[in-house]
């Protein structure tokens, strides 16, 4: 009987393993067909990059030590071994049948030639329609018809966890195919990428897969592989995607004019404000949601909608705001002209704005301060005037509150409080009335940026 019971138990034990096992098989996911349907829509780039020449004939990157001697005019029988012309890998993926191609402008930045290959050993050389260092988005074009196109999915529905799968040429290893997941979304890198919020995921992305699609488990592009974290030169798993939507603008543009607008606000933001629960508290915020807006540029859009500095954005067309890294890819995709809802937080109270969105320009704002000497206050820092311009500057730091939240000497105080400094009398009445424990935001003009302190008073 014993024997029996014993027997049972193992007969259950190893139904219960069996099906255990079936469950976890029966979870992973298939990518055969994906792949399948998938791969012959995605192309091999290769470019080459020519040395400029210039108008006398030489090569405009000859060695500095030659044009030093020499200047452009080299003797008569000088031989010098000029470089190669430099060869680039990457890939891509049809958009239409009649040969557009998405890949990245870094894959055929400078290139003069750029040669498709396609998955049957097809090879095209391709026109360069147009390309946007903004989104590192470029539209290509080769003579070919009835070519198999991508499906788009819709990278505002991209979710967190959900499995994601990457075709492309890694180290020249044509076609491989590497899988993942999405790791987060709204990725802000800085520079020039800050009109892309990036799809994060810890899909396997190498040099050679720049450009190539990015797929869900429907088959549906939702994004183009695009850059690695990496602190070897290889994959160290985290890796970014342009969101399909952003790319799928740029390119429509590119199609048309070759060019890509982008909306403009006119409006410097303070990144401290969603980091800093201290600063938004002493701005009358209980969380730090939203974008604080550090400066609204002369006669912008901002300006002329009647946005204010010291306004917290927190929806932008429809579109709620969470962090300053949102509203830059929320303006950038608006066309200049068009007129959109914004919804911002002043003085503790919602304000609804329409702002008639302008075209996207460079602009730098020159700055003279001049020094008047004024005494010592309770921040322990020395400041003076600005002269014409509102604000006091920073002179001189002792220790001290001020010294220890941040600030630097030459920075210009240009808010306390959620009050205007215009000059050293507005200065001291603000310090003369701060209380005696708590913290005080300060808003400071350093160099061409904003930023915003909590300096704590006790």
């Amino acid at each position: 009987m014993k024997q029996q019971v014993l027997s049972a138990i193992t007969i259950v034990s190893l139904i219960l393993m069996s099906s255990l096992s079936s469950a976890v098989q029966v979870n992973l996911p298939d990518f055969t067909e994906l792949v399948e349907q998938s791969a012959p829509s995605v192309v091999k780039i290769s470019t080459i990059s020519e040395k400029k020449v210039s108008n006398n004939g030489q090569t405009e990157d000859l060695p500095e030590m030659f044009r030093y001697f020499f200047g452009d005019q080299l003797p008569k029988d000088f031989q010098y071994n000029q470089p190669q012309p430099s060869q680039g890998l990457g890939s891509g993926f049809i958009i239409s049948e009649d040969g557009y191609i998405l890949t990245n402008n870094h894959v055929i930045d400078g290139a003069t030639t750029v040669n498709v290959r396609m998955t049957n050993g097809d090879e095209f050389k391709a026109e360069i329609i147009g390309s946007d260092p903004g989104t590192d988005v470029a539209l290509i074009k080769i003579d070919a018809k009835n070519l198999p196109a991508v499906k788009f999915g819709d990278s505002d529905q991209v979710k967190v966890g959900e499995w994601v799968l990457a075709i492309g040429s890694p180290f020249n290893f044509e076609y491989s195919v590497t899988k993942g997941i999405v790791s987060a979304k709204g990725r802000a890198l800085g520079g020039s990428d800050r009109y892309v919020p990036f799809l994060q995921t810890d899909v396997p992305i190498n040099p050679g897969n720049s450009g190539g699609p990015l797929f869900n488990m429907k088959g549906e592009v939702v994004g183009i592989n695009s850059q690695i974290y990496t602190r070897s030169g290889g994959f160290m798993g985290v890796s970014f995607s342009i969101p399909i939507n952003i790319a799928l603008n740029a390119a429509e543009q590119l199609k048309e004019t070759g060019t890509v607008q982008r909306g403009w606000l006119g409006v410097e933001m303070a990144p401290e404000f969603n980091d800093n629960i201290e600063l938004a508290r002493s701005l009358g915020f209980e969380r730090a949601d939203g974008a604080l807006i550090g400066r609204v540029f002369e006669n912008s859009p901002a300006s002329n909608g009647g946005i204010q500095v010291n306004d917290v954005l927190v929806e932008f067309n429809g579109k709620p705001v969470r962090r300053y890294t949102d509203l830059p890819p929320l303006v950038g995709v608006v066309h200049p002209g068009d007129e959109v809802d914004v919804k911002v937080i002043r003085d503790g109270k919602p304000v609804k704005l329409t702002i008639a969105i302008g075209s996207y320009d460079e602009e730098s704002i020159a700055m003279g301060p001049q020094k008047t000497k004024v005494t010592d206050n309770p921040l322990n820092i020395v400041v003076s005037d600005v002269g014409s311009r509102n604000g006091v500057q920073v002179d001189e730091l002792l220790d001290g509150p001020a010294q220890r939240a941040g600030m630097r000497q030459g920075d210009i105080i240009t808010m306390m409080r959620n009050e205007f400094v215009r000059d050293k009398s507005d200065f001291d009445r603000i310090i003369s009335e701060l209380p005696e424990n708590g913290a005080v935001a300060v808003r400071i003009l350093r160099g061409e940026s904003i930023v915003y302190l909590a300096i704590p008073i006790r």
